[in-house]
């Protein structure tokens, strides 16, 4: 294990129950529901990977506000609401203490007192600030150092605080009227008359490499008029709406998603128009390859100009040249950006990290779905020569040794061991528990890649290429057989779920072969076994499918991959049970994880403990996990869509759906639904089936089908 972020596949510093967390594009801010900020506790303020404010404080007298309660109007901005103490033990505090704080390229918090008393009260008011300018990294992994030379200036109108390190600078302004400034403190002499109120604004500025980033909440205008509040206005106004559900919980949390990707965007400044999703709060708010393509893959029902913006993105930083530190190699899709020095150091300067095998297949898979779903045809065809260059890396890169399959081996001691979704150190490992060797073929990457090739043939047959078209599906066709001859392990029943650095099969019972399902690699003799497998006591919780059967050397439910309970996972493998027609099957993994989103409270976390349903009466969270989390937010979306059976052809103007919703979720209706570039409406009881809003030039098919035929001619 070496320093480098991109090693560790540990688990992150535990955040207390009582934290609470704003984002904005990839900026954010962990702190306690009392607003204060310990760094000792993994909190702070963050820009660019790089911690900005590592301790900050608001003081009465000297004394810590009693907080009373915390409101979160917007994922950017939080409402501290508390009183100072009182100077009498005999009578209560009538001092109000409220603190707006807003997060976005640094930090805004308005302070306002408010004397409710009817004599004049003067104070004194403090606010420390500390700043350590640690990378991310570093705070997430519980490692933090004091690196570098640490100044404190302190000016007639603000206090600069900064790091230097290696000939780069990270630094912070901190700025307030009124306020009187020491080395980390800014003081403030109150006085409020009977009644009346006072108020401040302190602003965080970061500064890096000497360049000050610019307000997007500026003083002296309204704060209505800021960027994220404008962003987020139009946001909630161009989501679909749930008009009616016969589950109230349904759509609690569906706008619940919808709020938390909302939260999730980030936005380009170099180029605007386009918007991708990051991977997660609080410490993935930045661009993964595989979390950023499937999260807006299964959010295209609320907005697909967010997997238009990744996939945009993604093809810009597509690589271009085989660097070992980075793992880049031409074609190869991202894995992961950052933008912190440390990382940027043990990278040889990039701020990019390549070792995946999974987003390569999937950025083509995606551009797929954006053509079917119906984004312009001039900026599909923009992408298409960036999917023939994943394409190319798949065949020359990807499959390292010519057998067929796509493999991966870190290229250095600082890349990841495992390279698929599962990539903690243990992630893949046989049925005995014993962890497997690489190279690894990945059984849910090679469905990716036969899923590419579909994509690739269904996009030739948009742009005119019928021979092309005849091509992919020919090597799709090939991919698949080999699949089956060399993964399908006749004796147990089952998939390996991978092939170890010996070429022999890594035998435990994963929910990997869910996402086999989805892509419609399995062969159709083996579905069945394989739904069985998957919705068994030792796969199935009641709140999803376990990642590791409870029967597994490696099982524990209280692990990261080893048994916990993923939503994205789950969403899937019902996606998969439905395509091979196990309707049950995918209502029952449905309805576990709605069950399980209700339970808290709308919002499903990252992952949950594996424990079965009948053992606990409400699912266990899983300490670390990662909330608001792009997939896991977006899961409830693709799971309606399951559902619905759902699917869009707009190069063939043609929309199949064929519902068949548990009797549980009652009517719905929902409205706005973008596809086939209009906004469709929806209303489903039963049987009676309505929908309005398609174009005139649009066929709609009240039936289950697919919109490109499989290999085999399905």
């Amino acid at each position: 294990m070496t320093d480098s972020g991109w090693a560790f596949d540990g688990e992150p510093v535990a955040l207390s129950s009582d934290t609470v967390t704003l984002v904005h594009g990839t900026s954010f801010c962990v702190c306690g529901s009392n607003g204060e900020i310990d760094g000792a506790a993994a909190q702070g303020v963050f820009f660019q990977d790089t911690r900005i404010v590592s301790g900050w404080s608001v003081r009465v007298d000297g004394t810590a506000v009693e907080h009373i309660t915390t409101v979160t109007p917007d994922p950017f901005r939080m409402t501290f609401v508390g009183r100072g103490r009182s100077r009498r033990r005999d009578a209560e505090s009538t001092l109000l203490v409220r603190r707006e704080r807003y997060v976005g390229e640094g930090m805004r918090e308005d302070v306002l007192l408010r004397n409710f008393g009817r004599e004049t009260a003067e104070h004194l008011v403090t606010v420390h600030v500390e700043a350590d300018f640690a990378d991310l990294f570093e705070v997430k992994e519980g490692r933090v150092r004091a690196l570098g030379e640490h100044r404190s200036e302190v000016a007639e109108d603000e206090l600069a605080l900064g790091r230097w390190l290696d000939g780069r600078s990270r630094g912070v302004r901190v700025r307030a009227d009124g306020a009187e400034y020491s080395p980390s403190t800014l003081t403030f002499h109150v006085v409020i008359p009977p009644k009346g109120q006072w108020s401040t604004c302190v602003t965080v500025q970061p500064v890096v490499d000497g360049e000050a980033a610019e307000s997007i909440f500026p003083l002296g205008r309204p704060i209505y008029e800021s960027v994220p509040f404008q962003r987020a206005r139009h946001w909630r106004r161009a989501a679909p709406v749930l008009r009616y559900a016969g589950k109230p919980a349904l759509a609690a949390v569906l706008q619940r998603s919808r709020q938390d990707l909302g939260a999730l965007r980030i936005f380009d400044p170099q180029r605007p128009e386009d918007i991708a999703v990051a991977a997660g709060a609080p410490w993935f708010m930045t661009l993964f390859g595989r979390d950023s393509i499937l999260a807006s893959l299964m959010s295209l029902p609320i907005d697909p100009t967010l997997a238009l913006g990744t996939v945009r993105i993604l093809a810009h930083h597509q690589g271009t040249k085989v660097e070992p530190n980075s793992e880049e190699e031409p074609g190869r899709i991202l894995h992961e950006m950052r933008f912190g020095a440390d990382v940027s150091l043990a990278l040889g300067g990039s701020n990019v990290y390549y070792g995946t095998a999974d987003a390569t297949p999937l950025f083509v898979v995606l551009l797929g779905e954006l053509s079917r779903w119906g984004i312009d045809r001039d900026q599909v065809a923009t992408m298409i020569p960036h999917a023939d260059r994943a394409l190319e890396w798949i065949e020359r890169y990807g499959d390292r040794d010519g057998d067929g399959f796509v493999e991966y081996q870190r290229a250095t001691g600082r890349g990841l061991v495992n390279q698929g979704w599962k990539d903690s150190w243990d992630g893949i490992n046989f049925a005995d528990g014993r962890i497997a060797r690489g190279p690894i073929a990945l059984c849910e990457v090679q469905g990716y890649v036969y899923a590419a090739y579909l994509a690739r043939a269904c996009l030739c047959d948009d742009f005119d290429d019928p021979a092309g078209a005849r091509r992919w599906r020919d090597r799709a066709a090939r991919l698949r057989e080999l699949f089956n001859q060399r993964f399908w392990l006749p004796d147990l029943g089952r998939y390996a779920v991978a092939l170890d650095g010996d070429k022999q099969p890594v035998d435990a019972l994963t929910s990997n072969v869910g996402h086999c399902l989805w892509s419609g690699i399995v062969d159709e003799d083996n579905a069945a076994r394989v739904a069985e497998s998957l919705l068994a006591p030792e796969m199935f919780t009641g709140w999803g499918v376990r990642t590791l059967a409870s029967d597994m050397g490696a099982y524990n439910p209280m692990s990261y991959h080893n048994g916990s309970v993923w939503p994205h996972d789950n969403a899937l493998v019902a996606d998969g049970l439905m395509r091979y027609g196990f309707v049950e099957g995918a209502q029952r993994v449905a309805t576990a994880i709605f069950d399980a989103a209700e339970a808290f409270g709308g919002g499903l976390p990252e992952l949950l403990c594996g424990f079965d349903r009948a053992d606990y009466r409400e699912p266990i969270p899983y300490p670390t996990s990662c909330s608001p989390q792009a997939w896991a937010s977006a899961s409830p979306v693709h799971l309606l869509r399951v559902l619905l059976r759902v699917q869009p052809y707009a190069p063939g103007r043609r929309v199949w759906l064929a519902p068949v919703l548990p009797e549980s979720f009652g009517p719905i209706a929902l409205d706005g639904v973008p596809m086939v570039g209009a906004r469709v409406s929806m209303e489903i009881d039963g049987d009676d089936v309505r929908v309005s809003g398609l174009p005139e030039d649009v066929e709609l098919i009240l039936g289950p089908a697919g919109c490109c035929p499989d290999p085999e001619g399905g």
